[in-house]
C-alpha cells in the first residue's frame, strides 16, 4: 500500500511535468511559425520589389486562384497551413481579389483528409456508408459555399468590403505608422534576423526567394508539430467534449467543432476525429453536419494569428484576408445552414455519395481523385479558353 501510495504521486508530478514542457515547446513553436509567415511576407517583397501583381498574373483568373488553394491544401492537408502562407503572401503583394478565392479552395481542400479516414469503414458496407456520407458531408457543404459565394464576391465584393472594413477598426494608422515600436515587429525581430543572415548571402532576388523557401518549409513543420502535439495533450478532453456536447443540438455541436478546432488547431484533425464515431453510429449525419461548420470556423483561428506577425504598411491587408476566412464561414453557414431550403442540400449530397461508394468502392477512387486533382485541372483548361 505505501509503495503504491509513493507511486501514484510520482508518477503524477512526471506527467504534470512533461505537459509543462509540451506547453512550453507549443508557445516555442507559436513563435516559430510566426516569424516564418513574416519570412514569406519578406521575401516575396525581396524578391518581387514593386512588381508583386506581375509575378501572380498567371493566376489573374479566380478559377485559377481558387483551384491553387484547393490543390495546394489537398497536397499540404492543412488549410491552417496554406492560409498563414497566403497571409504571408498578401503582406508581400498578393492582391486580395486573387488571394481571396485561394482561401475558399483551402476551404474545400481541407475536406480530403476526413474522406480518406472514411476508408478505414470500407469492408463493413453499412458503416462505411455512415463513415463517408459523414466525411463528403464537409466537401458537401464547403464545395456549395464556394459555388454560392465566389460568384456573389465577384459580382459585388461582400467579404472584401467587409474585412477591410473590420481589418481598418482593428489596425489603426497610428500603430501603421508606428511600426518601429510595434510589439510584434520587436518580438520577431530576433527570429526575422537569423532568417535574413541565412539567405542574404545569395545573389539578386534569390535571397527573397530563399526567404519564402523557408518560410513555407518553417510553417509547414511547425504546424504538424503543433497540431501533433496538441493532438497528445488535448485528445483526451476533445473525446469529452464530443461526447457531451455534439448531442445537445447544432448550436452546442458547432460550438464544439469550434473549440476542438481551436486547441488542435486543424479542421482535418477534428473531423476526422469525428468520422469514425459516425461510423460506428455513435453520431448520427445531422450532428457531424453542425460539428464541421464548427471546425470550418476554429481553423481560421491560425490565420488570424499570422496576420499578427505582419506589421508596418502590409498589416492592414494581411489582417484583411484572415478575416475574409473567417467571414467566408461565417457567411456560408448563415446563408446555407440557417436557410432551411438549402441545410437540407449538403446532406442529400453526402448521402447520394455513400451510397454510390457503398455500391461500387471504384466510385470512392473517382471521386477523391475528380473532386480534388482532375477536376481543378479541368478547369484550369477551360479557364484559359476565356
Amino acid at each position: 500500500m505505501n509503495l503504491e501510495s509513493t507511486a501514484v504521486p510520482g508518477a503524477a508530478g512526471d506527467t504534470a511535468q512533461s505537459n509543462w514542457l509540451s506547453w512550453l515547446l507549443v508557445a516555442v513553436l507559436i513563435y516559430v511559425l510566426l516569424a516564418a509567415v513574416g519570412a514569406i511576407g519578406d521575401g516575396f517583397k525581396a524578391a518581387t520589389g514593386s512588381n508583386a501583381k506581375e509575378l501572380f498574373a498567371f493566376a489573374s483568373n479566380p478559377a485559377i486562384a481558387l483551384i491553387i488553394g484547393v490543390v495546394a491544401t489537398a497536397l499540404i492537408q492543412s488549410s491552417s497551413t496554406v492560409t498563414s502562407i497566403i497571409v504571408g503572401m498578401v503582406a508581400g503583394g498578393l492582391p486580395i481579389a486573387i488571394a481571396i478565392p485561394m482561401v475558399m479552395g483551402a476551404n474545400i481542400g481541407t475536406s480530403l483528409t476526413s474522406t480518406l479516414v472514411s476508408l478505414g469503414h470500407i469492408r463493413n458496407g453499412e458503416e462505411f456508408r455512415r463513415a463517408f456520407s459523414a466525411a463528403t458531408i464537409h466537401d458537401s457543404f464547403n464545395i456549395l459555399a464556394v459555388a454560392i459565394l465566389l460568384p456573389l464576391e465577384l459580382l459585388f465584393r461582400p467579404l472584401a468590403t467587409a474585412s477591410e472594413y473590420l481589418a481598418g477598426l482593428l489596425v489603426s494608422d497610428a500603430s501603421v505608422s508606428m511600426s518601429n515600436l510595434n510589439f510584434m515587429k520587436t518580438l520577431l525581430a530576433p527570429a526575422g534576423n537569423v532568417l535574413d543572415t541565412a539567405t542574404g548571402w545569395l545573389p539578386g532576388i534569390w535571397s527573397g526567394v530563399a526567404l519564402i523557401l523557408a518560410g513555407i518549409g518553417l510553417i509547414l513543420l511547425v504546424v504538424t508539430q503543433i497540431g501533433r502535439i496538441l493532438r497528445t495533450l488535448m485528445v483526451g478532453r476533445a473525446m469529452q467534449i464530443l461526447h457531451s456536447a455534439v448531442g445537445r443540438g447544432p448550436a452546442s455541436g458547432m460550438a464544439s467543432g469550434t473549440l476542438i478546432t481551436v486547441l488542435v488547431q486543424s479542421s482535418s484533425t477534428t473531423t476526422s476525429l469525428i468520422v469514425p464515431l459516425a461510423g460506428t453510429g455513435v453520431f448520427s449525419l445531422k450532428q457531424v453536419y453542425a460539428f464541421t461548420l464548427g471546425s470550418n470556423v476554429g481553423t481560421t483561428i491560425t490565420a488570424l494569428l499570422a496576420a499578427t506577425a505582419i506589421t508596418g504598411a502590409s498589416a492592414l491587408v494581411a489582417l484583411q484576408i484572415a478575416l475574409v476566412h473567417l467571414l467566408f464561414n461565417l457567411l456560408a453557414i448563415a446563408l446555407i445552414y440557417l436557410l432551411p431550403f438549402l441545410r437540407q442540400v449538403p446532406v442529400r449530397m453526402a448521402e447520394t455519395l455513400a451510397q454510390q461508394a457503398q455500391r461500387n468502392k471504384g466510385y470512392v477512387v473517382a471521386y477523391i481523385g475528380g473532386v480534388f486533382f482532375a477536376l481543378p485541372l479541368a478547369m484550369v483548361g477551360v479557364s484559359q479558353l476565356f
